[in-house]
């Protein structure tokens, strides 16, 4: 690096400026929580507006390309009535959104830098919300978004991880204080953009998401001076920015990647929380309250505002007991995090078990229960996993190795699709119990590779930065 870049790194890494973080993780945090507002007040919207509105007979032919869209999907699936064609479209796209950072994280290493790839992936999904506007402009509006969320996603995260040196274990409290940021987006959003577009009009709706993502480009601007310095770009600076990998460090990369099926297996009970448990709800699940018929899709919310409430908790709780014990390094985190995470699916066995007895519908109750505890494993779960791959990846690799750490949603989600098909030919107790197994095999599997490769993705130790006067 140049004199110049090396001074304002070492004096990011040094800054205690934000909640005693460097001051560029809050413009960040706030960055991402525009951008997941627009992500997530799109996402609460979409498959609505395709299945009640432009997918019907009347509507559909408007849609540019939507008729080659329609032959290929198809081919795989046979015929496809509206609503299960709006479904296979969303499932597509959301699929599609844990794929792309792998390719902007590419972007980003090895030609642009992070910053102008943020830059244009803001600027292309603002133009994906906007042409949602248009019926005609589906197909290319989702192609911006998800072009879009490719540059963006994987990079901002690699940014939050440049602020701090590799020794630094302040790493993991910081992309939990990151992920709190997603968490408000994920209850204001279907509060704004959805009510927007069910009650005024879905262009509002859209437009409002466009509007939230040109207002987290214009923070991320705002704070460019307080971001860590982009790598040197050209040939003399090559083999500076982007070292030849040794034998470590390919036995890094080839552990990150080994870990994705792990990392799978480890989310299970949480995203359930958002396709089969809902099924479940409202099957086996007594929603009224004071006469009052709790709609189903409120779960979500509570699950939301537990999930804001125990991240904070888990970042008090590490940050007093680094002042009386030495921190765990990310991955004893994770593993701590699934013990607890698969207690909630095995808290589920119980209401099920009732249910299989007497058939009787069960409290709302469980419904908190089962948040409550997934939420406080999840907290070490997936900001924990980004800490790790950041500071883990080589040099020169963060934004790739940050795309492949998102491929364990795409997998997870999709295995989760999957699992809650057997809702339909399992007892409720045994499908339950299925799912804290497998959360418990992920913990038992991330001990393992602590305890067999701890060494490999070991931080290489530096002084904490001390309190500034």
């Amino acid at each position: 690096m140049t004199s110049a870049a090396s001074d304002a790194d070492a004096r990011a890494r040094h800054d205690r400026a934000f909640l005693g973080h460097p001051a560029g993780l809050g413009w960040l945090s706030f960055c991402e929580l525009w951008e997941r507002f627009s992500y997530y007040g799109m996402q609460a919207l979409l498959v609505l507006y395709l299945s009640n509105y432009l997918f019907l007979p009347h509507n559909v032919g408007q849609v540019a390309g939507i008729d080659a869209l329609r032959h290929a999907i198809e081919s795989v699936t046979g015929p496809r009535s509206p609503q299960q064609l709006a479904s296979v479209v969303f499932g597509l796209y959301v699929g599609l959104v844990y794929l792309t950072p792998i390719f902007g994280g590419l972007l980003a290493d090895r030609v642009l830098g992070r910053t102008r790839t943020v830059v244009i992936g803001a600027l292309l999904m603002a133009a994906g919300h906007f042409l949602m506007a248009f019926e005609t402009a589906l197909l290319p509006a989702l192609g911006c978004l998800l072009l879009g969320v490719g540059c963006f996603k994987g990079n901002i995260a690699a940014q939050v991880g440049d602020l701090y040196a590799p020794g630094d274990r302040r790493r993991a409290s910081a992309f939990q204080i990151f992920m709190l940021a997603v968490q408000v987006a994920v209850v204001a959003a279907p509060l704004v953009c959805g009510t927007l577009g069910e009650k005024v009009g879905w262009h509002w709706g859209f437009g409002s998401a466009g509007v939230g993502m040109l207002i987290g480009l214009v923070v991320y601007l705002a704070g460019r001076r307080w971001l860590p310095p982009e790598a040197p770009r050209g040939a003399a600076h090559a083999a500076e920015v982007r070292p030849p990998l040794d034998r470590r460090a390919w036995q890094q990369v080839a552990l990150l990647v080994a870990l994705i099926p792990l990392l799978m297996l480890s989310i299970v009970g949480n995203q359930q929380y958002n396709n089969g448990f809902p099924l479940w709800s409202q099957q086996h699940m007594d929603l009224t309250v004071a006469g009052f018929q709790v709609p189903v899709t409120w779960l979500q919310a509570v699950d939301a505002l537990l999930s804001f409430g125990t991240m904070l908790a888990s970042l008090a709780f590490w940050r007093w007991w680094a002042t009386r014990r030495r921190e765990p390094d990310e991955i004893t985190k994770m593993a701590l995090g699934c013990f607890v995470a698969a207690c909630a699916p095995a808290l589920l066995m119980i209401p099920a078990l009732a249910i299989e007895g007497s058939g009787a519908r069960i409290s709302l109750a469980w419904s908190f229960g089962y948040a409550l505890v997934n939420n406080i494993g999840f907290a070490n779960i997936m900001p924990v996993g980004l800490a790790l791959y950041s500071r883990a990846a080589p040099r020169g690799l963060q934004g790739l190795m940050i795309g492949i750490y998102y491929l364990h949603l795409f997998f997870g989600n999709s295995f989760v699709g999957w699992l809650a098909g057997l809702l339909e030919v399992m007892p409720g107790s045994r499908f339950w119990g299925l799912h804290a197994v497998l959360v418990l095999a992920a913990a038992v599997g991330l001990l393992a590779v602590k305890f067999l490769f701890g060494r490999v993705l070991a931080p290489d130790e530096a002084p904490a930065p001390s309190p500034a006067r």
